[in-house]
């Protein structure tokens, strides 16, 4: 069963994502908060799998209490516009994925099952918004992390691609195996370098200058 927390200032919202998840059979909704402060203190004493976080809340910030619940929960930011300028501190702080609060029924339930299960949700303007971040800054020498000299050439070139924005079935197609193999890559590169999800690893591989923007 995903214990889900549920962290937004709009009492409809909460509601209404509360009702549609304590519906599906796998999913039970432990609580909820109004602002990011009450959202902290609550989900340290209910241990949910997976907390929807908005972004701008009273008291506390959903970034701030993204980073205060850091290395417990998987934390879905919830975003009014997939644009929205807050996507890479949100990464950085922790977060495991993005859903547009429009988003389909379905693609909401899909995204709890996807980071319960301890992958990354990006959506690819997303990934799109997090590549235009670095390609902004100023270019400087990054030194290569000793950790990058665990990866093997091929887990590598899967860092790589997870950073250009690739799915798992388009590294697949791309280097020619099966996806089942680029899932065993992932979880190999994620232990190696040790990251939580595919979100870290994306911010890993531009921070660390394996990627370069462009």
């Amino acid at each position: 069963m995903i214990r889900v927390f549920i962290a937004d200032d709009q009492a409809m919202v909460r509601e209404g994502f509360g009702a549609l998840l304590g519906a599906q059979p796998d999913i039970v909704v432990v609580g909820d908060a109004a602002d990011g402060a009450a959202a902290v203190t609550r989900c340290r004493d209910l241990a949910p799998d997976v907390v929807l976080m908005d972004i701008r809340m009273p008291e506390m910030d959903g970034l701030e209490a993204t980073r205060r619940l850091a290395g417990g929960p998987r934390i879905l930011i919830l975003t009014t516009f997939d644009l929205d300028d807050y996507v890479y501190e949100a990464l950085r702080a922790g977060a495991s994925g993005f859903l547009l609060k429009d988003a389909p029924a379905a693609d909401l339930i899909n995204a709890v099952r996807v980071v319960a299960a301890g992958e990354a949700l990006l959506a690819p303007s997303v990934t799109r918004k997090l590549i235009a971040e670095f390609a902004a800054r100023p270019h400087r020498d990054r030194p290569r992390p000793a950790a990058l000299n665990a990866l093997t050439p091929r887990e590598t070139d899967v860092l790589r691609l997870i950073a250009r924005g690739r799915s798992n079935q388009e590294i697949a197609e791309e280097l020619v195996v099966a996806e089942q193999t680029v899932k065993t890559h992932i979880g190999r590169i994620l232990a190696k370098l040790g990251l939580r999800d595919r979100a870290q690893a994306v911010v890993f591989a531009y921070e660390t200058g394996l990627v370069i923007p462009g």
